[in-house]
């Protein structure tokens, strides 16, 4: 409980929360909108330009060897996941306004995240190099697959995937990101020394996003769509989906013979959605009156994520170390043959 609470105090998860107040309360409206449009588009341009200097070959070749791993957690993310969310959908409809629907399960399409994956792996103790290929690959790959299953499977509730909306997916996601790569030889050390600005970078454009983006929903009437018995039965969801991943990532990894280090991976690789990418995607493949309402159960998936697997590295780690304490039976049987 302990640990519960703290990671409510987490100053992030506290500026989530005062960015959607603030544009509940003072939502930018005319042509202050065309001004925060071009700060966010900036701001997403440059949070993807980021991410691609961040990416380091050497991490991704060390662990791309592991194919039946990173196939595991693509297959978590973009089959069993989506699988869920058109459960929760069709189960669901009629309990919650369209729009939440939609957005659950456009959570669903959603590549993995890329940061606390790996800070979770680490955590754990589980294998580093192959969580940061999972992820990256992952995410790399969201860029493709997300908008297409959002085609299949929510055609008539987003923008449909025309040539503005495939434009706005090179323009603003993959040429930043591609160029963020290939400005690692200049931008690499620089990143790696000022951490604090990757996180600003990181954090701000987010808030920004999910400013612009609850503004117009609020324009639009969210909270008098959005009951407090919706929103109660969205975290309920949501915690139910978070543990029914978990535990199917955990079991799978068992099945399929894992070590405990690809177990870790398997587990915090694919039960994980990015709200670093999800917020960004939502803006391009949705009406701005309903990106709002659609990224509600993203962003309380994100915190139950981040609550539900901090406690679950500790406890690897925990048990880790304890199992390095209990001495094997052939060390036992030395010992006692010492005496």
């Amino acid at each position: 409980m302990r640990k519960v609470l703290v990671l409510f105090r987490d100053p992030y998860i506290a500026a989530l929360v005062s960015t959607v107040l603030l544009a509940s309360i003072i939502p930018c409206r005319g042509a202050a909108v065309d001004w925060f449009t071009l700060l966010q588009n900036a701001a997403i341009c440059t949070l993807f330009f980021v991410h691609g200097a961040k990416l380091s070959r050497d991490a991704i070749l060390k662990g791309s060897g592991n194919w039946r791993l990173h196939l595991s957690v693509l297959t978590s993310t973009y089959v069993i996941f989506p699988v869920l969310g058109l459960a929760v959908f069709a189960v669901a409809s009629g309990w919650l306004p369209h729009t939440l629907l939609v957005g659950i399960l456009f959570l669903s399409f959603l590549p993995s995240t890329v940061q606390s994956s790996i800070a979770f792996t680490a955590i754990a103790g589980g294998n580093v190099p192959a969580a940061i290929c999972s992820a990256s690959l992952s995410n790399l790959l969201g860029v493709f697959i997300t908008p297409l299953l959002v085609q299949i499977f929510l055609g008539a509730a987003g923008k449909g995937l025309s040539w503005d909306v495939v434009q706005a997916i090179i323009l603003q996601l993959l040429l930043p990101f591609f160029l963020g790569h290939l400005s690692r030889p200049w931008t690499a050390a620089f990143l790696h020394r000022h951490k604090i600005l990757t996180t600003i970078i990181d954090r701000g454009s987010i808030l920004i996003v999910v400013y612009v983006a609850f503004s117009a929903a609020v324009v639009q009437g969210i909270w008098r769509a959005v009951s407090p018995a919706n929103f109660a039965l969205m975290v309920a969801i949501s915690a139910a989906i978070l543990a029914l991943i978990l535990a199917i990532t955990m079991r799978g990894a068992r099945l399929l013979g894992f070590s405990k280090a690809d177990e870790i991976v398997m587990v915090f690789c694919g039960s994980k959605k990015s709200l670093a990418s999800g917020v960004p995607m939502a803006g391009v493949l949705f009406p701005a009156a309903t990106v709002g309402a659609v990224i509600i159960p993203l962003m309380l998936f994100h915190q139950l994520q981040l609550m539900a697997c901090a406690i679950l590295a500790r406890r690897y780690a925990e048990r880790d170390v304890n199992t390095d304490l209990i001495p094997a039976a052939g060390d036992r049987a030395h010992q006692k043959s010492s005496a």
